[in-house]
């Protein structure tokens, strides 16, 4: 029966492989603050033996003041008493310190563990998982985890060790009531295992809920201008309501799981008790014990119901946490798709000719990339056009590995780049998006985001070259203006020339312009433009654009269409073909709309 019960809570986990993992590495994490464990476990001793003092000092108090009327226990019980709880209140004050202590080390090293990973993984893995999700499993997970290292432990080690101590006095006291105490708590403590499967059930549903609920904030905070420009402020705030509603409706459902732990480990307490008074009471009246000891004993069963009651609390934290245990470990565990190999070559920061072989490339379903090969040879450029959807910026993502190519290779001076380390590899790559993203700190930093050892001169020179110092020299701190969240605070095109400037002060020998000046206006892109010419000068370069006139000086030019290059050559030569690129070319500078006019 009893077997039955543990399996079906849960508690079997401890005995599959992978879980039995986990929990070491939690120990693991335990171990590291050994000596505040140490410290912590004598302050609970401390405790428990105060517990049980108390509970024993209270039969010579009836029996030696009370009955015998001595006048120096009068003087000397009461000071035992004042060192007892005064002894009791330095325990609990060392206990709750360096349990917390622990347990806060503990969660600081879980956040930064798991943090570590998430950074490490694959692009692939950022676009299955939702930001608000990772960032729950970050904040609202790991902090359960807490509750259940430090909390727990905490509790777990000062109620046992009382437990101890008590059941040392009561047995010692009347073996016979002892027994008629504790005969109830097995059967007691049954209810509660069934519950405790419950329990973890619903802290389950609860952290997903909750997790849910940050992926939706981060959405639509995101994007608000959105949401204010289409109107849909109430559409968003009833949805937000549904989502707390949820929430609401998982957390009472486990408050009362929870909740009913306690009033049956009452409730069963009550009966042990009713017990002790039935049969202590005959034996006060008939002579076989004296009235101070029986109400010691009393009050020592009283003492031992409470730490055996919140031990039942603990059970339901262990199982909120080895919820959040499974949800943490999952991220920590997951393996990324793009590993370093074995035996990496070296790969020097020197200018590098760039070659595509064959390759092929799928998200999962379907080939997005069906067989392509180019090259550019070093210092040259070579331009990817096409309609939007043709594989372009699938390319661009495959050269610095953010993705590995399912066939064919990809190379940088006739070797393999998975035979370099990514680290060597990301390291003679810049790389300038559409979307320049920005991060909440100064104009300084950004720009030697990736390159902390630069100096303000550095600094200045690319900013300069990026066209960038003039603007940035209008701030009120200058260089040292905090620019906001993803630079709010800038045009389009003064966070675009932030990232050449960045891009710059890398000197990478290979560079990838992704649609960079795509989202500027006229104005913007002219001088975005002359600041990717500084930019591109002496590299190695792929530029992905829709507008030809940022392509037409390239030395190579590709048309991509659903995965397959169908036109090369330089933009003379492709208008010449009378082909993909010409039809491009007239569609965008409206030709044929022109000619339709003139006749």
């Amino acid at each position: 029966m009893i077997h039955r019960l543990l399996r079906n809570n849960g508690l079997h986990i401890f005995f599959k492989k992978h879980i039995k993992d986990r929990h070491r590495q939690i120990l693991a994490l335990v171990k590291k603050n050994s000596g505040r464990l140490i410290l912590a476990a004598a302050c609970s001793l401390m405790v428990s033996v105060a517990t049980t003092a108390t509970g024993y000092l209270i039969k010579p108090v009836i029996d030696d003041i009370f009955v015998n009327k001595d006048t120096t226990g009068l003087v000397m019980l009461p000071l035992l008493v004042v060192a007892v709880f005064f002894l009791k209140g330095l325990g609990s004050y060392g206990q709750e310190y360096f349990m917390n202590y622990v347990g806060e080390d503990i969660i600081r090293r879980l956040r930064n563990r798991l943090y570590d990973r998430i950074q490490d993984l694959s692009l692939s893995f950022f676009q299955k998982e939702r930001t608000g999700t990772l960032m729950s499993r970050i904040t609202n997970d790991v902090n359960i985890l807490k509750s259940m290292v430090s909390t727990a432990v905490t509790g777990s080690l000062r109620d046992v060790s009382s437990i101890a101590g008590l059941t040392v006095v009561i047995f010692y006291q009347n073996w016979r009531m002892a027994i008629l105490a504790f005969v109830v708590l097995p059967i007691a403590f049954i209810p509660v295992i069934i519950l405790g499967r419950k329990v973890r059930r619903v802290s389950t549903g609860c952290q997903q809920a909750m997790a849910d609920l940050s992926a939706f904030l981060h959405e639509t905070f995101s994007g608000n201008k959105v949401v204010k420009a289409f109107g849909m402020e109430q559409h968003e705030k009833k949805r937000f309501f549904g989502q707390t509603q949820q929430l609401f409706t998982l957390e009472i459902k486990g408050v009362k799981i929870r909740s009913l732990a306690s009033p049956i480990m009452e409730f069963f307490g009550g009966l042990g008790i009713a017990f002790v008074i039935w049969y202590g009471g005959s034996e006060v009246i008939n002579g076989k014990t004296t009235p101070g000891t029986f109400m010691s004993f009393l009050a020592c069963v009283l003492l031992i119901y409470d730490p055996v009651r919140k031990l039942s609390q603990v059970n339901n934290t262990v199982q909120q946490g080895m919820a959040a245990v499974d949800r943490v470990f999952d991220i920590i565990e997951t393996e990324s798709e793009i590993q370093d190999p074995l035996e990496p070559k070296p790969l020097k920061t020197e200018p590098h000719d760039l070659r595509m072989e064959n390759v092929r490339f799928s998200y999962g379903e379907g080939d997005i990339l069906k067989g392509v090969d180019l090259t550019v040879n070093q210092g040259q450029v070579l331009a990817l056009v096409g309609m939007s959807g043709g594989g372009k910026s699938t390319i661009a993502n495959l050269i610095p590995r953010f993705y590995d190519v399912t066939v064919g290779r990809i190379l940088i001076d006739d070797t393999d780049i998975r035979e370099f380390t990514l680290s060597d590899l990301r390291r003679q790559i810049s790389i300038v998006t559409q979307e320049p993203i920005l991060f909440n700190e100064t104009v300084r930093d950004n720009i030697a985001y990736g390159s902390p050892e630069a100096t303000q001169a550095q600094i200045e020179d690319v900013a300069k070259a990026a066209f960038a110092h003039d603007f940035i020299g209008r701030f009120p701190s200058g260089y040292d203006t905090v620019i906001g969240e993803l630079g709010t605070r800038l045009s389009g095109g003064e966070k675009q020339r932030l990232c050449i400037a960045r891009a710059l002060i890398k000197n990478a020998p290979i560079l990838i312009l992704d649609e960079a000046t795509s989202s500027l206006d006229s104005e913007a892109e002219a001088v975005v433009q002359k600041a990717l010419e500084n930019l591109m000068h002496g590299r190695t370069t792929v530029v992905i654009a829709h507008r030809l006139s940022t392509v037409a000086a390239a030395d190579h030019i590709a048309i991509i269409v659903n995965g397959r290059v169908v036109e090369e050559g330089t933009h003379e030569s492709l208008l010449c073909l009378k082909g993909e690129y010409h039809k491009l070319y007239r569609a965008q500078y409206g030709i044929d709309k022109k000619a339709e006019k003139s006749n």
